[in-house]
């Protein structure tokens, strides 16, 4: 295939890369297959890295960090712009392998790569932006300030629905602060993982500093050692509340840190002033775009008494209107599920959905193969239902209607996930309250626009089961850095702080 000689990938391929270039597997060895959700054919294989691998890694990782820690930020700036342009220059190829191996869209891919460069951009001018406070000290003749220092090696731990976005949200502030990065990918989707590394090994020999990004793919047992390695200070995890709750307990049993970015299960309220057709176009993006599988996908709607009727008749044309099909194809617009296992995830939801009552407006098929296609489903629900209090990663949206605002907002917290939500409305007031401190709970909360497409400027992530953590822009660059206070007495005396005399 024209699109893996491109990133040098072959047949079965090694599961791990140091930060040198250099491709590890054991001599036998267990194989991960990669599938095109498309049509279920195998693209190609990866020979599973195991413990010698690991080690082999970290230890070279860990050498890496002694010196890439000393070269200045803006210097460490030069490998990522260099990546930057390598990124640009392969773009189409890239995006085309996700579409291939993750199965979303080739513009929604062409729109993730462009996400890694916008990255790349945003962590080169932080480089020169790693910023520390001066404070007064209360002792005469003293200076008193804080400065950030590299953690170490940080492990990344990506999923699935953007294969290399999410790696890039991490690695890129990661490296210009300082650290060495060791990356885990999905094992739904490896191959995407390998390009990218391809693409680091090509940047690091460019641009001299060897070690900087490291990869490794292996079985779960040895894949745990990431989590339970206290040479690796930070662990930033995207994936399931379920297993991001088992990340959080191992790291912190070790005194680790991490930097968790789980489950969304995301809400649009839809008032009686909302611009409806400015709502059908978020909501349909939102609830359908990437076949449901986004941590930040439209799950649950609320619609006002006023325009249920009027808006639900609108949102089921537009689902009408939706192509379904070869997500290379320009003209479809939803693609397929990733795996054999979200198609039966989406058909067991859909069985418990007819038990409780639920009224299909449309949708709810699985279509004839090949491939792992569904149809994007919009379902009437009740809010104390159980099963909306999970996160189903599937193209299924709950419909509900309210009448008082006070009400659908504590509907709209009352689930255990907290990341993105949204309002439409032109009521000041309830703009104003959504967004107050007894609105929205979530770590995103936007008006008048969808709950998906957050840009990289802003801090991602969300509240409660979502995890807590912060990537991308504002100060997320925080999470890799440890900070330290320091206090210089320039003067002849020692006093003591509080007024505390010690004769």
């Amino acid at each position: 295939m024209d699109v893996l000689q491109q990133f040098n990938i072959h047949l079965v391929h090694p599961g791990a890369c140091d930060g040198n270039g250099q491709w590890l597997a054991p001599a036998k060895g267990t194989l991960l297959h990669s599938i095109n959700p498309t049509n279920e054919k195998p693209l190609a294989s990866i020979q599973y890295a195991g413990s010698d691998e690991y080690e082999h890694v970290v230890k070279q990782a860990q050498q890496a960090f002694t010196t890439w820690r000393l070269v200045p930020a803006p210097k460490r700036a030069e490998l990522i712009r260099y990546l930057a342009e390598l990124l640009r220059k392969n773009k189409t190829e890239l995006a085309t392998l996700i579409t291939i191996e993750m199965g979303k869209t080739l513009v929604e891919a062409l729109g993730e790569v462009q996400e890694m460069i916008d990255m790349a951009d945003f962590a080169i001018g932080q480089a020169r932006m790693l910023y520390g406070k001066t404070m007064q000290s209360e002792r005469p003749a003293h200076r008193m300030y804080e400065q950030w220092h590299p953690l170490g090696i940080t492990g990344v731990i990506s999923a699935f629905n953007f294969p290399v976005a999410v790696w890039s949200w991490n690695a890129m502030l990661a490296a210009i602060c300082g650290n060495t990065v060791i990356w885990k990918p999905s094992h739904k989707v490896p191959l995407c993982a390998i390009a990218v590394q391809q693409l680091c090994n090509q940047a690091m020999q460019a641009t001299g500093y060897h070690g900087v990004f490291s990869l490794f793919i292996g079985e779960r047992s040895v894949s745990e050692s990431l989590l339970r390695d206290k040479r690796i200070p930070l662990i930033s995890f995207t994936g399931s509340s379920a297993v991001g709750q088992h990340v959080n307990q191992i790291v912190a049993e070790r005194f680790g840190r991490a930097l968790l970015e789980c489950g969304g299960n995301n809400a649009v309220i839809v008032d009686a002033t909302a611009d409806l057709d400015l709502a059908v176009r978020a909501i349909v993006f939102g609830a359908a775009g990437t076949a449901g599988q986004r941590c930040t996908t439209t799950r649950r709607l609320f619609i006002h008494n006023n325009v249920y009727e009027k808006l639900t008749k609108a949102l089921v044309h537009a689902y009408q209107q939706i192509r379904i099909g070869d997500p290379l194809l320009s003209e479809n617009l939803v693609g397929p599920l990733v795996d054999l296992a979200a198609v039966q995830q989406f058909v067991a939801t859909i069985a418990e959905l007819q038990n409780l009552g639920a009224n299909i407006l449309t949708g709810g098929n699985v279509l004839a193969g090949p491939g792992y296609f569904v149809e994007p489903t919009i379902v009437t629900a009740q809010p104390d239902w159980p099963l909306l209090q999970n996160e189903t990663f599937v193209p299924i949206l709950y419909v509900m209607r309210y009448q008082d605002f006070d009400e659908v907002l504590a509907w709209h917290n009352d689930v255990p996930q907290g990341l993105s939500s949204a309002l439409f409305t032109r009521d000041l007031q309830c703009a104003e309250k959504f967004l107050s401190v007894v609105g929205s709970d979530c770590g995103i909360a936007n008006i008048n626009i969808g709950t998906s497409g957050a840009e990289i400027g802003g801090a991602f992530g969300g509240e409660k089961e979502t995890g807590g953590g912060r990537e991308a822009g504002s100060d997320a660059w925080k999470a890799y850095m440890r900070r330290q206070t320091n206090t210089i007495n320039w003067g002849n005396d020692l006093p003591l702080a509080q007024g505390i005399k010690f004769a």
